[in-house]
């Protein structure tokens, strides 16, 4: 659950005027989409698309900027493995990300490694590490700074006590075997802003709290409605709901267990419900996930926030996903009836 993290980052570094949420940052980062956008294939070779469109923060943020995580389309596997190269893999965000766009900057909508680009972004402006600057800016103002790393292995008062991974079978039936040999960060050297931090439950939900409740020790109140506010348009929300539902899995992984009716967009934090779920969360909550089906909600309008951990595969579970949507309900009820 990195994003939120790494959002909250961004908006720090446009706080102190070294980046603009609008302005390309393609030369930050000559690897991002450096090869075009993907259209097809023809005797089994890439038609690959060349664009001129600037590829902004803003975009970046939103899923908005073309990238797409290549384990989620088809071309993009496609197009790895007419290259000889796994999905997500390489020590580097450039190895991992540096993929064909799948459509224009700007004009569609689709979950992929901008979270990643950004962090990156980050780390050039600052010449730090993206873990070396949220713990200066986030993590140590917090006091968190012993509950979170994005390498615990290599941190002496944290190998210790990293939690390993369980499994469910190919079915997603239990029980839940161990699979301590999952690499989450899957070969990584690079602080990944979209998916490579570790962090204890208590750490996590101090750090949620302080966004919820908009601790000034991390973002100005106008950086904070930066933040939550919605940023696609009517097109854009549309585009948003064809996506998650393309197929079962993007609906499973991405939908977070809403129905199709509940009118959705997108924040700089997560996903945006727009409508009130009845017994379970108000209007304009703001949510997501990890890949051990670890989950966040802020509910503006019931006053609360919330984190559920766990350590278990396959990623976003259906059983998991119904656990925590009944954490969800027992947690309105009890604020309804106090």
């Amino acid at each position: 659950m990195t994003k939120l993290m790494t959002a909250v980052a961004v908006l720090q570094c446009v706080e102190d005027g070294i980046l603009s949420l609008d302005q390309d940052v393609r030369d930050k980062i000559p690897g991002m989409g450096k090869h075009g956008v993907i259209t097809g294939f023809e005797n089994g070779v890439a038609k690959l698309t060349p664009h001129s469109v600037p590829i902004t923060l803003r975009m970046l943020l939103s899923h908005t900027s073309g990238q797409e995580y290549d384990w989620v389309n088809p071309l993009l596997l496609q197009w790895r493995a007419s290259r000889g190269e796994a999905i997500f893999s390489g020590p580097t965000v450039d190895d991992k990300c540096s993929i064909p766009l799948v459509f224009n900057p700007g004009t569609g909508f689709a979950y992929g490694a901008g979270y990643d680009w950004a962090g990156k972004v980050i780390e050039v402006v600052t010449r730090k590490t993206l873990g070396e600057f949220m713990r200066e800016r986030i993590w140590a103002p917090l006091g968190i700074e012993k509950d979170a790393s994005f390498f615990p292995h290599a941190e002496e008062d944290m190998r210790d006590r990293v939690a390993e991974f369980s499994t469910l079978n190919d079915k997603g039936e239990p029980p839940a075997v161990d699979f301590s040999s999952y690499d989450m960060m899957n070969g990584t050297a690079d602080c990944l802003g979209g998916g490579g931090l570790h962090i204890s439950t208590n750490g996590y939900y101090t750090f949620l709290s302080a966004v919820f409740r908009r601790e000034s020790k991390l973002l100005s109140p106008s950086s904070y409605d930066e933040l939550f506010r919605p940023q696609l348009d009517e097109r854009g929300e549309q585009a948003l709901d064809d996506y998650f539902h393309l197929s079962q899995t993007h609906s499973d992984f991405l939908a977070m267990g809403t129905p199709r009716s509940a009118r959705k967009t997108w924040s700089f934090a997560g996903l945006v419900v727009k409508d009130s779920q009845e017994g379970r969360f108000g209007a304009g909550t703001i949510l997501w996930s990890g890949v051990p089906s670890v989950e966040w909600y802020m509910d503006r309008e019931a006053g609360v926030c919330a984190v559920a951990m766990c350590q278990i595969l396959p990623p976003m579970h259906t059983g998991i996903l119904n656990l925590h949507e009944r954490f969800q309900r027992i947690i309105f009820t009890s604020l309804r009836d106090t």
